[in-house]
C-alpha cells in the first residue's frame, strides 16, 4: 500500500507492507511525530537524510528512510 505524506513542504511516498499489524493511521501519526522530532533535535547525519528524503518504507516497527544519496539512507524505530 502507498500513502503520500507532507513533510517539510515536500510530498513523500510512504510504502506499507501488507503484514503490518498496526493500524495505518496510528503508524502514520508515530512516523510524522518521529520525523518532526528528529528534524528539530537530531544529529547532522539524520538531518542530512531528512533534507534529501525521497521515500519511506515501513517494515514492522521500523521506518526505512530513503534519501537521494544511497549512503544517507537510514532506519528509524517507530516504537
Amino acid at each position: 500500500m502507498r500513502i503520500v505524506i507532507n513533510f517539510q513542504n515536500n510530498l513523500v511516498p510512504v510504502y506499507f507492507s501488507s503484514e503490518n499489524k498496526q493500524p495505518v493511521q496510528r503508524t502514520l501519526k508515530l512516523l510524522t511525530t518521529a520525523l518532526e522530532n528528529k528534524f528539530r533535535n537530531g544529529k547532522n547525519a539524520l538531518k542530512k537524510c531528512l533534507n534529501t528524503l525521497i521515500s519511506i518504507e515501513i517494515e514492522g516497527s521500523e521506518a526505512i528512510l530513503h534519501s537521494k544519496s544511497e549512503f544517507d539512507s537510514l532506519a528509524l524505530s517507530l516504537y
